[in-house]
């Protein structure tokens, strides 16, 4: 598939980019042979063939959500610099 300078153009005008009239060409060319590879890969036969997320069988290794007991607010606020009511005091950044 043959992508021109104009849809090159459009797609950039879309992302607020700007691009040199060489960049434009050069991705134009560079598109069209990413599409051209598709195309060429559409005609493999796959069926029967599962979709996956990644090349290699990989799992997730889940363990139970399970509840446990977490770090007391008097050792969790131990090594703060400042603290208030409970809690991190830290600089008010908003204007």
């Amino acid at each position: 598939m043959k992508i021109t300078k104009q849809e090159v153009e459009h797609v950039a005008k879309l992302a607020r980019l700007e691009f040199s009239e060489t960049e434009k060409e050069q991705f134009a060319g560079q598109l069209s042979n990413i599409l051209t590879y598709v195309e060429k890969m559409n005609e493999l036969d796959t069926k029967g063939v599962e979709p996956t997320a990644h090349v290699l069988d990989i799992r997730n290794v889940m363990r139970d959500d399970v509840a446990a007991p977490s770090l007391p607010q008097d050792r969790a606020l131990a090594n703060a610099p400042e603290k208030a009511a409970g809690h991190y005091k830290v600089p008010k950044i908003i204007e």
